[in-house]
């Protein structure tokens, strides 16, 4: 039985039962991520790439576990990331001093290959730390296998996975397959630790020193300084977590994570270890607005090429390489509690039409720092092609729900096609201003209401938070009195304690359908500042920014009476519209 009515996994113990989601950190290579639990324990990894098995899966009950963590089980946990990098230091204070664990995902990345680099260090005081490694690839399916040891160097087999381990040649076998050493480091002594696991057999030394050394190189080039953007710590920390989810062929992940539920117990749990071409849209125009940086580069190469290849039939969502998603299937795991667990994404099939405005304000971004090659511009031509064919039918919109004829997905059309008339020239361009006039024009004879707000739908006259977006990036003019209706009306219906929910579910009160949707706190934001209203954007974006966990990671929701993250994480989406807003508030050239 699956689920979270199903049995607890084999070896399962109430010490590791998981933690609350704002307890996590993450550590990324781009190619795939891992998330650390305050019991130094490596609570979800999958190998090789994102949406391969995990070989740790914790986080929703299964086996396989890689924890370095204090003997003395009488401590403090806390921890903090060094600046502008996913390079994670988790920290104890013991009854006799303090412990601490640096760690990363070894970049620059390979895709067949993770290498895992921590190192313990006694910060003050003797330090005694326990370890224990049991790599249990395919969700839990392959054990490890022909262990031996040659040296210092352990290897091993999790199915089709190579494991390579080293620093603990002191380590020994337990009954239950997993290695495990005892580390004694005097005062100020570090001890390291470097795990590989690999798709093919590698004879690469594992030299941690020269290891430690690129990462630290990689990670000082990917992130900018951000001197000159409203909150400069946060927006390195959001570039941190964006340059971790995307790929060395340009993919971002929506998140790190699959099943981790909006709400308990309501079947909302969902597999984001994907590439969804709106979010990736989100994550290069944000960049484009504090300035040009290789996230909008490759954010412009992997959209192109899914517009180039699928055209009219674009996906919403692929694999990182391009790929179509997997069908939804279950798991045999317990899942995270409340949750379920699943992999793959229907969403995949379905047809939501702003993406294709989306696609076209994102090579418009790219187009004003002259990043917009041949190939890009000849897709952005095919995806007004596709807006000019496709805007008159129903689609399942940035919600993903029933096809319905959205507010939000037409007036993200005519953004992108009013932004790409400006900047990318071509024979076709000339057009797509009229084009973005006819569809204004028949969406505001269907959906915008007698009050002078827009509705949701063309038969559904509530209003959504998803709607401030396209308004605060120019759908209607900022003088045109629907801006502000709009936005007034979302925060008459859909606030709380100066947090936004995206729409209401019936007549349930805000907050007992689902949390609040961090993504819309920034949208909201956003708009204010459109309308010219400074203050009380900066207020927005200050509250929605606090909606984190202790590591500054973002998921999609935030419970507002509990003060818990909710959803998968992090959300790419999220750190996205906080680097935006950090941008254009703080005056970034870019951004003006």
């Amino acid at each position: 039985m699956n689920g979270p009515t199903g049995p607890r996994p084999t070896g399962a113990s109430p010490a590791d039962s998981p933690w609350v989601l704002r307890d996590y950190a993450l550590i990324a290579d781009g190619e795939r991520g891992a998330l650390i639990g305050p019991r130094g324990e490596i609570a979800w990894l999958c190998a090789p790439v994102w949406h391969s098995g995990a070989v740790f899966s914790g986080l929703l009950g299964g086996p396989g576990r890689y924890r370095i963590s204090p003997a003395d089980p009488w401590n403090v946990w806390g921890g903090y990331y060094e600046d502008g990098t996913l390079i994670r230091v988790s920290r104890w204070v013991t009854a006799d001093g303090i412990v601490s664990c640096r760690q990363a995902l070894a970049v620059p990345a390979d895709p067949g290959r993770v290498v895992l680099l921590r190192q313990v260090r006694a910060v003050r005081g003797a330090a005694h730390t326990d370890v224990a490694l049991d790599v249990r690839g395919g969700f839990g399916r392959h054990p490890m296998s022909d262990l031996h040891r040659d040296g210092d160097l352990w290897r091993a087999r999790s199915g089709p996975l190579r494991v390579r381990f080293t620093g603990a040649g002191d380590a020994r076998p337990g009954r239950d397959g997993a290695l495990r050493t005892h580390l004694h480091l005097p005062e100020g002594g570090t001890h390291d630790l470097v795990l590989e696991i690999a798709e093919a057999p590698r004879d690469t030394p594992l030299d941690a020193r020269a290891l430690w050394d690129a990462t630290e190189r990689w990670w000082r080039a990917a992130v900018p300084g951000c001197a000159d953007t409203a909150a400069p710590r946060d927006t390195r920390m959001a570039y941190a977590v964006l340059n971790g989810l995307t790929s060395a062929g340009g993919g971002m992940v929506a998140a790190a994570t699959t099943s981790l539920p909006e709400r308990a117990d309501t079947g909302r749990d969902y597999d984001y270890r994907y590439a969804w071409v709106r979010d990736q849209c989100y994550a290069g125009i944000a960049v484009a607005a504090h300035g040009p940086h290789p996230l909008l580069e490759s954010a412009v190469r992997f959209v192109s090429e899914r517009v180039l290849e699928d055209g009219t039939g674009l996906r919403p969502a692929y694999t990182v390489s391009g790929a179509p998603l997997p069908p939804e299937r279950a798991l045999p795991l317990v899942g995270y509690p409340g949750g379920g667990d699943r992999t793959g994404n229907r969403a995949g099939h379905q047809f939501q039409l702003d993406v294709f405005g989306e696609a076209l304000r994102l090579f418009a971004a790219a187009a004003r720092h002259d990043g917009l090659d041949a190939r890009a511009a000849k897709a952005a031509r095919l995806a007004a092609e596709a807006v000019a064919e496709r805007w008159t039918e129903p689609d399942a919109g940035l919600w993903e729900l029933d096809s319905r004829w959205w507010t939000h997905s037409r007036l993200c059309c005519v953004v992108g096609l009013r932004d790409a008339a400006r900047t990318v020239r071509s024979s076709a361009s000339a057009g797509w201003d009229r084009l973005a006039d006819r569809i204004l024009d028949t969406t505001r004879a269907r959906c915008l209401r007698p009050g002078g707000y827009w509705r949701r739908a063309a038969d559904d006259p509530n209003c959504e938070a998803a709607l401030l977006l396209p308004l605060a990036r120019g759908a209607v003019p900022r003088a045109d009195p629907s801006l502000a209706r709009t936005r007034a009306e979302v925060v008459r219906g859909l606030t709380d304690d100066g947090y936004v929910y995206r729409f209401r579910h019936g007549k349930e009160p805000l907050g007992d359908a689902e949390g609040a949707f961090l993504l819309c706190g920034f949208m909201m934001a956003l708009a204010a500042h459109a309308e010219g209203l400074d203050t009380e954007a900066v207020r927005w974006f200050e509250r929605t920014r606090s909606a984190c966990g202790p590591a500054g990671l973002f998921a999609e929701e935030y419970d507002v009476a509990q003060r818990q993250l909710r959803g998968n994480l992090p959300q790419a989406f999220v750190h996205a519209l906080l680097l935006e807003c950090s941008a254009r508030f703080g005056g970034s050239p870019a951004a003006r």
